[in-house]
């Protein structure tokens, strides 16, 4: 499995309340799904490659709206041909987007209402849907640390950066083949956006490896430091012996202060 995977699976298993559910809800009926309307009534289309966010999705919809849900599993046909998991929810559509705070009488809202995320247990728990929803993270044991969220609109992003500057997180947005990117590079923020998220173990995971790779780097650093050291020392050693053995050789030698002789014999 791969380190996104943990994450995602831990923080599927976590319990929340009933208020940061729908908060987290929200956040995966609105990147990862569509609508649908037929006889009049307004549906919603959720897609994911993710079978961890999949049950998510069908787990919460049951629990806080207990709607029947219809989940379809297809195959892609690009290389890595991977599972698209569908659900079609096609009942209630409209009263679920109201109260999660995604539909007014105005129609779709571009983010939640700020009621929804008011609470910053509840706007921890939409950005772990949001990382549920279209969410990555490197392996620790790379070099290189990275953490994005790859959303559809703008609009998103923007959101999503603004809640995570209430933790004292700063992200940055990219755009990459007509997506919005959220991303993270630096240890410290990846490691307090899984503690935020509730991925306590994979967080340990994360700095255990961050803290004995920088430790190897420094004791490298270290031992450079030595080697480099012992180098211009033998150098200067060589230069000055050779000097010497130019005094000697012209004869001066015996000319030279008694002390100064003493510290020449001695190098």
């Amino acid at each position: 499995m791969s380190f996104t995977t943990d994450i995602k699976q831990e923080i599927a298993n976590n319990e929340l309340a009933i208020h940061c559910e729908k908060a987290q809800l929200s956040a995966l009926i609105q990147l990862t799904s569509s609508l649908t309307i037929s006889n009049g009534n307004l549906g919603i289309l959720v897609r994911s490659e993710s079978p961890t966010t999949s049950k998510r999705v069908v787990y919460l919809l049951k629990k806080l709206y207990k709607v029947n849900t219809d989940l379809q599993i297809a195959k892609k046909t690009n290389l890595k041909k991977n599972n698209v998991y569908t659900i079609n929810v096609s009942q209630n559509g409209r009263e679920i987007l109201e109260d999660l705070g995604l539909y007014s009488s105005r129609g779709l809202l571009s983010h939640p209402s700020h009621e929804l995320v008011a609470k910053d247990c509840c706007a921890q728990a939409y950005l772990a849907g949001a990382f549920l929803a279209y969410g990555t993270c490197n392996s620790p044991t790379k070099t290189n640390y990275h953490l994005e969220i790859s959303l559809n609109e703008k609009s998103n992003a923007s959101f999503i950066v603004k809640l995570l500057s209430r933790f004292e997180i700063i992200a940055k947005i990219t755009e990459r083949r007509n997506k919005f990117v959220v991303y993270l590079k630096k240890a410290d923020y990846v490691s307090d956006f899984l503690a935020l998220i509730g991925a306590n173990n994979c967080r340990l995971e994360f700095e255990n490896e961050t803290i004995s790779r920088d430790m190897k780097n420094s004791l490298s650093r270290i031992d450079n430091c030595e080697i480099a050291n012992e180098i211009k020392t033998i150098r200067a050693a060589s230069k000055q012996v050779e000097y010497i053995n130019i005094i000697k050789e012209s004869g001066k030698y015996e000319l030279l202060d008694e002390k100064l002789r003493n510290v020449m014999d001695l190098r």
